[in-house]
Protein backbone atom coordinates (compact mmCIF):
# COMPACT_ATOMS: atom_id res chain seq x y z
CA UNK A 1 0.00 0.00 0.00
CA UNK A 2 2.59 2.61 0.82
CA UNK A 3 4.53 1.90 -2.33
CA UNK A 4 0.86 3.18 -3.97
CA UNK A 5 0.63 5.96 -2.24
CA UNK A 6 4.38 7.07 -2.90
CA UNK A 7 4.23 6.23 -6.94
CA UNK A 8 0.68 8.54 -6.84
CA UNK A 9 3.30 11.54 -5.51
CA UNK A 10 6.32 10.56 -8.02
CA UNK A 11 3.42 10.83 -10.61
CA UNK A 12 1.95 14.37 -9.63
CA UNK A 13 5.41 15.31 -9.34
CA UNK A 14 6.55 13.91 -12.65
CA UNK A 15 3.57 16.05 -14.15
CA UNK A 16 4.00 19.40 -12.42
CA UNK A 17 7.95 19.08 -13.90
CA UNK A 18 7.03 17.96 -17.01
CA UNK A 19 4.37 21.02 -17.82
CA UNK A 20 7.09 23.40 -16.19
CA UNK A 21 3.90 24.96 -14.16
CA UNK A 22 5.70 24.48 -10.85
CA UNK A 23 3.24 26.07 -8.05
CA UNK A 24 2.70 26.22 -4.19
CA UNK A 25 0.22 23.24 -4.92
CA UNK A 26 3.00 21.23 -5.81
CA UNK A 27 4.68 22.19 -2.53
CA UNK A 28 1.38 21.56 -0.62
CA UNK A 29 1.89 17.82 -1.49
CA UNK A 30 5.36 17.71 0.25
CA UNK A 31 6.47 16.80 3.89
CA UNK A 32 6.17 19.61 6.16
CA UNK A 33 10.22 20.34 6.32
CA UNK A 34 10.15 20.71 2.67
CA UNK A 35 7.32 23.49 2.81
CA UNK A 36 8.95 24.75 5.72
CA UNK A 37 12.47 25.37 3.59
CA UNK A 38 10.66 26.65 0.84
CA UNK A 39 8.89 28.98 2.94
CA UNK A 40 12.64 30.39 4.44
CA UNK A 41 13.60 30.53 0.45
CA UNK A 42 10.29 32.61 -0.04
CA UNK A 43 11.29 35.05 2.79
CA UNK A 44 15.28 34.76 2.17
CA UNK A 45 16.81 35.32 -1.33
CA UNK A 46 19.49 32.88 -1.34
CA UNK A 47 20.81 30.29 1.15
CA UNK A 48 23.09 27.49 1.27
CA UNK A 49 22.08 24.03 3.14
CA UNK A 50 23.93 25.15 6.45
CA UNK A 51 22.10 28.16 6.64
CA UNK A 52 19.01 26.55 5.74
CA UNK A 53 19.50 24.41 8.77
CA UNK A 54 19.79 27.17 11.23
CA UNK A 55 17.14 28.96 9.84
CA UNK A 56 14.63 26.58 9.90
CA UNK A 57 16.06 24.80 12.99
CA UNK A 58 16.02 21.67 11.32
CA UNK A 59 18.31 18.57 11.11
CA UNK A 60 21.03 18.72 7.90
CA UNK A 61 19.89 15.64 7.02
CA UNK A 62 16.32 16.45 7.17
CA UNK A 63 17.20 19.65 5.34
CA UNK A 64 19.06 17.77 2.17
CA UNK A 65 15.43 15.41 1.90
CA UNK A 66 13.52 18.33 1.84
CA UNK A 67 15.72 20.35 -0.88
CA UNK A 68 16.00 16.63 -2.60
CA UNK A 69 12.16 16.72 -2.41
CA UNK A 70 11.91 20.56 -3.90
CA UNK A 71 14.07 19.72 -6.30
CA UNK A 72 12.20 16.92 -7.30
CA UNK A 73 9.10 19.12 -8.35
CA UNK A 74 11.21 21.90 -9.40
CA UNK A 75 10.36 24.24 -6.86
CA UNK A 76 13.91 25.15 -6.45
CA UNK A 77 17.21 26.09 -7.82
CA UNK A 78 20.76 25.31 -7.24
CA UNK A 79 23.73 27.05 -8.01
CA UNK A 80 27.44 26.79 -6.98
CA UNK A 81 28.20 29.50 -4.25
CA UNK A 82 30.75 32.08 -6.03
CA UNK A 83 32.30 32.17 -2.38
CA UNK A 84 33.12 28.94 -1.77
CA UNK A 85 32.83 27.03 -4.80
CA UNK A 86 32.21 23.38 -2.48
CA UNK A 87 28.58 24.85 -1.84
CA UNK A 88 25.87 24.79 -3.45
CA UNK A 89 23.41 27.61 -3.11
CA UNK A 90 19.59 27.19 -3.19
CA UNK A 91 16.24 29.76 -4.38
CA UNK A 92 13.23 29.13 -5.14
CA UNK A 93 12.04 28.67 -8.79
CA UNK A 94 11.05 31.96 -10.78
CA UNK A 95 7.92 30.62 -11.64
CA UNK A 96 7.26 29.64 -7.90
CA UNK A 97 8.50 32.90 -6.27
CA UNK A 98 5.66 34.65 -8.59
CA UNK A 99 2.48 33.03 -7.98
CA UNK A 100 3.19 33.28 -4.19
CA UNK A 101 0.46 31.46 -1.67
Amino acid sequence: MRHGILADTMSTAEVDADTDDVTWDAVAELPPSAKLVAKVLEYNDRLTQSQLASETMLPSRTVRYAITRLEEVGAIESRFSFTDARKRVYTLDDGLDRRGV
